[in-house]
């Protein structure tokens, strides 16, 4: 996949990528091959389906985790760090929920930046950039900490809190040496601003980064190899990265498949992608809602708990 993706990129060739979590399962597709009854997508409002809003009473009712399972869970995240084994991981799990009607009804009526509903398997609402490419120019967004808007001062209370700002920060400092792999001059053009996402029952704030560098003249031949070399995504791994994948895959109940995988578009000249979160996944005739967050030594288990479920969401207008 990775040579038919650079394949497609020297050819100007538009094309979509849904690449898993593992890249055991990439998908890359042609736009002009794409059956819309099978994929929509809409990225920064480029969609291939009619985009025009029925406003329709979708409900989501979740079944949180056993919270014996996630604190045993959560202390051996800490208990690698007091070891000294990473100081970031990003911990997630799924949580059996119950939708009052199809993931394309969903789909069709989430609001965010990135949406991917896949063959009636998977509906994906994601709110955070993974990179954007535009004339030579690579970004990337990294989005971390969460909070509920509705508490008093919450902007201040993110924006100055310890365990969050040093969270962001980690992850923020992983990412840019993640796209020095690749490009040149990479810095960070801004450091902690604030999103606002409204759901169905309350509105949270989100913290992110703007980072930017500058990719050789012929990375359009080169984008297969750029994509690979950043994968996974270091905002849903943690730091050192290399270390946090194996204990992902020790600690984690259930495969990530292509929950915090990479979905994206190539129009040819740009590419835009986002990082696959805010995830609802089809389980034969049950659903789950995959969702997670940073685990730091500093971090705190019942907070860490709220904000998983904080998470199971569907963004609306």
């Amino acid at each position: 996949m990775k040579q038919l993706i650079n394949e497609l990129g020297s050819k100007n060739i538009p094309f979509l990528f849904i690449l898993d979590y593992e890249l055991k399962s990439p998908i890359v597709v042609p736009l002009n091959e794409i059956n819309s009854s099978n994929i929509k997508y809409n990225f920064n409002g480029t969609a291939n389906y009619n985009t025009k809003n029925v406003h329709q009473n979708i409900t989501l009712k979740s079944y949180p985790i056993d919270k014996g399972l996630y604190q045993s869970t959560f202390q051996k995240v800490i208990q690698e760090q007091l070891e000294g084994n990473n100081y970031l991981l990003n911990l997630t799990f799924s949580t059996p929920i119950k939708i009052n009607d199809s993931l394309e009804k969903i789909f069709t009526n989430a609001a965010a930046k990135y949406k991917l509903l896949y063959n009636d398997k998977f509906v994906c609402f994601s709110p955070e950039t993974f990179v954007q490419i535009k004339n030579g120019v690579i970004w990337s967004y990294p989005m971390k900490g969460t909070i509920d808007a509705s508490l008093p001062n919450a902007k201040e209370t993110l924006l100055n809190n310890h365990k969050e700002t040093q969270e962001h920060t980690t992850i923020v400092d992983l990412i840019r040496n993640d796209l020095s792999q690749v490009a040149n001059n990479v810095h960070v053009t801004k450091f902690k601003y604030l999103d606002k996402i409204k759901t169905s029952n309350k509105q949270l704030l989100q913290m992110s980064s703007e980072i930017k560098g500058f990719l050789p003249k012929n990375y359009q031949t080169q984008l297969g190899d750029i994509l690979y070399k950043l994968l996974p995504a270091g905002s849903i791994t943690g730091a050192p990265k290399k270390k946090c994948i194996e204990l992902i895959n020790q600690f984690e109940t259930h495969k990530r498949g292509y929950y915090t995988g990479v979905m994206g578009i190539f129009d040819g000249e740009n590419l835009d992608s986002a990082v696959m979160i805010r995830f609802i996944e089809k389980q034969q005739d049950k659903y789950v809602y995959k969702s997670g967050g940073g685990i730091r030594i500093d971090s705190n288990f019942e907070q860490e708990y709220e904000e998983l479920n904080d998470k199971i969401y569907i963004p609306i207008h």
